[in-house]
C-alpha cells in the first residue's frame, strides 16, 4: 500500500479522523457509508495500528478471531481460533480496500497539534505535511501507543543490544545469546516462549506474577473455513455465543466466588507446566484474579520451567552486562528486551490536543484521564476519543469500537439538525458521569490494590468499565440531549 500523493489542503473537512488502526478505519466505514465528507491521517505509511507495530514473535490476539473483528464485515479465512499478528493486520488493510477508503487516506502524515478555534469553531491541526482543518476530529490514536521503557540505574553502561517488545529487532539473531527480559504481561507471556528454544540462558525480571489462563487455541480447518464462506450465519452464530462468553465473564468477576473458580483453573495451569514447588511460588499471583489484566498461554509455565530459564524479582540496577534483581540476583546478559507495555493511564495524544480554553488536554485531566462515556472531552467541542478513559473491558474491542462510531454519527447529525456549529458535553453531566463512574468502580476487582495501568498516578482507575458492555452499548446508542450544550 503505497502512501497517496500530497499537496497542500486549504479545505475544510467536515470530519478528520486521526489514526488508522481499528478503531479509525471503523469510524471511517461508518462517515463512508453515511455520506459525510472525511480525512483519515495515518503517521506511517500503511494502517494496522497497534497489530502494524507489534511484530515480536508469536504475537497472537487473545480474543477469539471471530469475536475480535467487525461485525459487519466478517472474515471466514481465519486460520486459527485466535489469530496471529500478520494475519490481524492483512484483515485491516483488507476492510480498508474493500470499504473504498485509500481515496480518504493519508498516509505518513502525522498530527502534531490540534487547536480548537472558538472563532471559527473549527479544528486545526498541525501536521507533518502542514496545516489541516475540520469542523469535527476523531482522535483514533488507540491506548497501547507509545511503549514505555523504565528507566534503570546504569543502563547506559550496557554494552549489549536493548529493544522494546513492539519496536522488535528482526535483523537480531538471538541463537545463543543471553537474554535478559524485563516484565511478564501480554506480550512477554507470548514472545518469550517462541525465543527460549534458541537462546543459551534466558532470565526473566518479574515484579509481580500474572494469573494465566489456559488458552483454547486451535486450528480452524480448511472444511470449516468453506463453512463459514458459504453459511455466514453459522460465523455470526460463533460470534455471539462468544460475545455472551465474554459478557458472562467479565460480569462474574464483580462476584468472589466466581473469582475464586477462575483463580483455581489457573492454579491448576501453573502446575501442569511447573512440578518444581519454590519455582510454583515464584509464579503464583499474590493478588485476586482480575485486578490486573487475565492472560492466556499454554506454553508460558512449560517454559519457565526449562533449565536454561530462571525468574527473578524486578529488575533495580544495571553494573556493564550485569543485571541486578531488586533482592540482590545477579544476570549475565547479552541482549535486554523491554516487555514494559504501554503508556495506558496518561495517553500521550492529551499532550497534543488544546481545547476551548487554550490548555492542553494532559493539563485538564493532571494525570487522571476522564471523558464523558469514554469519548467527549471536557473543553473540546466536536471532538470524540475512540477507546476513551474508561472503556475497557473483558470483551472484544470492537463492542466499543461499534457502540462509539455510533455515538459519533448521532452527535455529528444532531449538530447539523439544529444547525449547531459545534456540541460539547455539559460540565455537569461529565462530572456527574465520572463520579458514578468512579463510585461503580470502587466495589470491582480493578480496584482492589494492586499495582496494575488500570490505576492513574493520582490513584483514580481511569481505565476501566465498571458496568456490562451490553450497558455500554446501551448508553453509547442513546443520547441524552441534556447533557449536551452547542451553538
Amino acid at each position: 500500500m503505497s502512501p497517496t500523493p500530497q499537496s497542500p489542503d486549504s479545505r475544510i473537512h467536515s470530519v478528520i479522523v486521526v489514526g488508522a488502526g481499528f478503531a479509525g478505519v471503523g469510524a471511517a466505514i461508518a462517515l463512508r457509508n453515511a455520506g459525510i465528507d472525511f480525512l483519515v491521517l495515518e503517521k506511517a505509511s500503511e494502517p494496522g495500528g497497534v497489530w502494524r507495530d507489534n511484530t515480536y514473535p508469536d504475537c497472537a490476539c487473545d480474543i477469539p478471531s471471530s469475536f475480535y473483528s467487525y461485525s459487519f464485515a466478517p472474515n471466514p479465512r481465519w486460520s486459527r481460533m485466535f489469530a496471529r499478528q500478520e494475519e490481524i493486520k492483512d484483515y485491516c488493510g483488507s476492510t480498508v480496500t474493500k470499504f473504498g477508503l485509500l481515496p480518504h487516506l493519508r498516509l505518513n502524515c502525522e498530527m502534531q497539534k490540534a487547536s480548537w478555534s472558538e472563532a471559527e469553531k473549527l479544528w486545526q491541526l498541525d501536521t507533518s505535511l502542514g496545516l489541516l482543518r475540520a469542523r469535527f476530529v476523531v482522535m483514533a490514536c488507540g491506548p497501547m501507543h507509545v511503549p514505555v521503557t523504565p528507566d534503570i540505574p546504569g543502563l547506559e553502561s550496557f554494552t549489549g543490544t536493548t529493544f522494546h517488545s513492539a519496536r522488535w529487532h528482526h535483523d537480531l539473531d538471538l541463537t545463543g545469546k543471553r537474554v535478559a527480559v524485563v516484565g511478564s504481561g501480554a506480550s512477554a507471556i507470548q514472545f518469550v516462549p517462541a525465543i527460549a528454544p534458541k537462546v543459551a540462558q534466558l532470565t526473566l525480571f518479574q515484579r509481580t506474577a500474572p494469573w494465566v489462563l489456559a488458552k483454547m487455541d486451535v486450528v480452524i480447518t480448511e472444511k470449516w473455513q468453506n463453512r463459514f464462506a458459504r453459511f455466514p450465519w453459522l460465523q455470526s452464530l460463533l460470534r455471539r455465543a462468544l460475545y455472551l462468553q465474554f459478557e458472562l465473564l467479565n460480569y462474574s468477576l464483580k462476584f468472589p466466588r466466581a473469582i475464586a473458580r477462575l483463580q483455581a483453573a489457573g492454579l491448576k495451569n501453573i502446575a501442569r507446566g511447573i512440578k518444581d514447588r519454590a519455582l510454583r511460588e515464584k509464579v503464583t499471583p499474590n493478588f485476586s484474579l482480575g485486578c490486573k489484566r487475565i492472560l492466556q498461554s499454554n506454553t508460558w509455565y512449560k517454559t519457565l520451567a526449562q533449565p536454561h530459564v530462571q525468574v527473578v524479582s524486578s529488575i533495580a540496577r544495571i553494573d556493564g552486562n550485569s543485571l541486578v534483581s531488586s533482592n540482590g540476583e545477579r544476570c549475565q546478559a547479552d541482549v535486554i528486551i523491554w516487555g514494559t507495555g504501554f503508556e495506558v493511564a496518561e495517553p500521550p495524544v492529551a499532550q497534543s490536543i488544546f481545547g476551548k480554553s487554550g490548555k492542553a488536554l494532559s493539563t485538564h485531566w493532571n494525570g487522571s484521564a476522564s471523558a464523558y462515556l469514554g469519548t467527549m472531552l471536557e473543553d473540546c467541542p466536536n471532538l470524540f476519543m475512540m477507546c476513551g478513559p474508561n472503556l475497557y473491558a473483558f470483551s472484544s474491542a470492537f463492542v466499543m469500537i461499534e457502540a462509539q462510531v455510533k455515538f459519533i454519527l448521532a452527535a455529528i447529525r444532531s449538530t447539523e439538525a439544529k444547525q449547531h456549529a459545534s456540541i460539547e458535553v455539559a460540565a455537569s453531566a461529565h462530572q456527574r458521569y465520572n463520579q458514578a463512574i468512579q463510585l461503580a468502580l470502587k466495589k470491582t476487582v480493578w480496584n482492589s490494590g494492586c499495582s496494575s495501568y488500570f490505576i492513574d498516578r493520582n490513584g483514580n482507575n481511569s481505565t476501566n468499565w465498571p458496568w456490562t458492555t451490553w450497558y455500554m452499548r446501551w448508553r453509547l446508542t442513546h443520547l441524552r440531549p441534556g447533557d449536551f450544550s452547542g451553538d
